[in-house]
């Protein structure tokens, strides 16, 4: 028989097998080097699912018109998901706003504690990530400094710790993709290029700002060559679409956070129960009192209680108390978002195929022909902002940036440069948004949203104008590398980045500047240290010691996520999850390619 095993040879395993193989290796999470493997397009930068599958083939009338109404149907299905996405976004920053927003307000009150920079920076951080909204935030302390709690020097540490947080939210979104090895990848970097541009600029501001108070100079000297006259508005558009749903389930009152903290109101549940009164106008009934406004007044004032109108929600007259609905709200919106964005990343695989993807991707990723290709990052730049700004949500646009990296839509380069726009669109909202406050907060409102808009310009123009600087694109793609690898190192990420390491810092600025310095200084000198070591092992050996041309020396689990990864795997129920089990099952079924024959039939 020709197929027979004549003379004992063994073939070579077929393309078949491989291909199980690999399938296999990416659903386990890893994908050992093994000759035969490295073929085009397993670089999950390259972006080679989105090759063309069109069919140049003619086709029925039929058969046309049911493509024509795959693709309709397709297309509602991805504009519902992204929406219910969306509005499981704005529902997710309001159970946190229940959950943390009586602790944010403690937090705030620690005038001793923000007058530390280091500790400013970490409550800014600590604070976005419970309620889960920069715009909330960063409208505490405003209001802070308009009632002169704050002091402007004490805010901008506050300021920059709000642009931290922030990032948390694509964060959270990247993991719901952490399915696909290479998804995860691209999705993962791209969430972490934000972050880490974010703690780049604020290593570098905070200190030049507590040694020169740079932002607030500038910021006091654009305020006084211009006249400012209350009454910007920042445009309202996603709230138009998704206010609907999302206030048929639940609304707050915001003013009950900046009131808790500037003790003006008593401490009362954060749920809205009453939106108007009788005899107002639609829009003052529905909409709420303002960011830089009291509801306070209107109510004193009114006659009798029956003159109030009821809101119409399905928290209304609960005796649930805040904590428990933001329990319920938290799980159900969690669950929502999963769904939704399951929903939306395979939608978009299924849309985006051949001539279609191909189409996007070159639109997206395109370049202006030489000389003058640089400009497409700056254009990106404008885009972000301009989106982020009718948006009015730096969360919800880099949320949807980070599912289309993971399908292969958009390249870290050109996400890069959208995210720095999302920065700089979100701080143009807050300033109109300051714009239309009271009188006597205007100065205050439009000093401390200058400071928000000028610390992201300068990151930009610290980590993107030179091109050789823009360090946070190969850092996040080797982080990415080595979170799908090793999977469990995001989530370790996102807690020690927006937990761990805040809590410490906060903690460490309880006990005084004195004992941070102590310990703080050594810790961050010797991190710095080690990355130097590092990179010159990389690229320049010789220039170091030979005991430090390599860290051989050293313990297994000391300079290898190896060992930590055997332990952290082997807690799993299942031993077929582990990296070493899968790595030794496929070095097996290629010492024997009888076992990926059997397999394949």
């Amino acid at each position: 028989m020709p197929n027979s095993l004549a003379g004992g040879q063994v073939p070579n395993p077929t393309l078949d097998a491989i291909d199980l193989v690999d399938r296999s290796l990416r659903n386990a999470g890893t994908l050992p080097s093994i000759p035969g493997l490295e073929e085009e397009g397993t670089d999950p930068w390259t972006f080679s699912q989105l090759k063309n599958t069109d069919q140049l083939k003619e086709v029925g009338m039929a058969s046309r018109l049911r493509q024509v109404v795959s693709s309709f149907l397709k297309a509602c299905g991805l504009l519902g998901s992204l929406y219910f996405f969306i509005c499981s976004l704005d529902t997710l920053s309001s159970a946190f706003q229940l959950l943390g927003s009586k602790m944010a307000g403690d937090i705030f009150k620690d005038n001793v504690v923000l007058s530390n920079p280091v500790a400013g920076l970490v409550i800014g951080v600590l604070v976005t990530v419970l309620v889960q909204s920069s715009s909330t935030s960063s409208s505490i302390v405003v209001s802070m400094v308009a009632s002169k709690l704050l002091t402007v020097q004490v805010s901008v540490p506050v300021i920059m710790g709000v642009n931290v947080g922030t990032s948390i939210t694509s964060t959270l979104v990247s993991m719901a993709q952490s399915g696909d090895r290479d998804a995860f990848q691209r999705a993962f970097s791209g969430s972490a290029v934000h972050g880490i541009f974010n703690w780049l600029t604020v290593l570098v501001l905070l200190p030049l700002e507590s040694a020169t108070a740079a932002l607030e100079r500038l910021s006091e000297l654009v305020l006084g060559t211009a006249s400012l006259q209350p009454g910007g508005q920042a445009p309202d558009i996603l709230k138009a679409l998704t206010q609907p749903f999302t206030h048929f389930i639940i609304q707050l009152d915001s003013s009950v956070i900046t009131g808790s903290v500037t003790s003006n109101t008593t401490n009362g549940s954060l749920i809205k129960h009453w939106c108007g009164f009788r005899g107002e106008t639609p829009q003052g009934s529905s909409e709420e009192c303002g960011l830089f406004s009291s509801c306070t007044e209107r109510n004193s004032s009114a006659s009798a209680e029956e003159d109030r109108l009821p809101c119409h929600h399905l928290f209304v007259g609960s005796d649930l108390t805040d904590l428990a609905v933001g329990f319920i709200l938290l799980a159900g919106s969690l669950l929502v978002l999963c769904v939704c964005l399951v929903l939306v990343i395979k939608l978009l695989n299924l849309v985006l195929q051949g001539r279609i993807a191909q189409a996007v991707k070159t639109v997206i990723n395109a370049d202006f022909p030489f000389p003058f290709g640089w400009l497409g990052g700056y254009l990106a730049i404008l885009v972000g902002a301009g989106l982020t700004f009718l948006l009015q949500s730096s969360s919800v646009f880099t949320a949807a940036i980070v599912p289309l990296m993971g399908v292969g839509v958009i390249d870290l380069e050109r996400a890069y440069p959208l995210f720095l726009g999302s920065n700089i669109g979100t701080t143009t909202t807050a300033l109109l948004a300051a714009l239309a406050s009271p009188a006597d907060m205007l100065l205050f409102a439009v000093q401390v949203a200058l400071i928000h808009f000028f610390f992201n310009l300068a990151g930009i123009l610290l980590w993107y104008l030179v091109p050789v600087l823009r360090l946070p694109i190969p850092l996040a793609k080797s982080f990415g590398d080595l979170t799908a690898q090793y999977r469990w190192v995001a989530i370790v990420y996102l807690l020690f980045t927006f937990l761990l390491l805040p809590l410490a810092a906060f903690g460490l600025s309880l006990a005084g500047v004195s004992v941070l310095a102590a310990v703080g200084g050594p810790l961050v000198g010797m991190v710095l240290l080690l990355i130097l070591i590092n990179v010159l092992q990389r690229h320049r050996p010789s220039w170091l010691p030979h005991c430090l041309r390599s860290w051989a020396w050293l313990p297994l689990w000391l300079h290898s996520l190896e060992p930590w990864d055997h332990l952290v795997t082997g807690c799993c129920p299942c031993r077929a999850c582990s990296n070493a089990h899968m790595t030794s099952k496929v070095a097996h079924c290629y010492e024997n390619p009888q076992v990926i024959a059997s397999q394949q039939l």
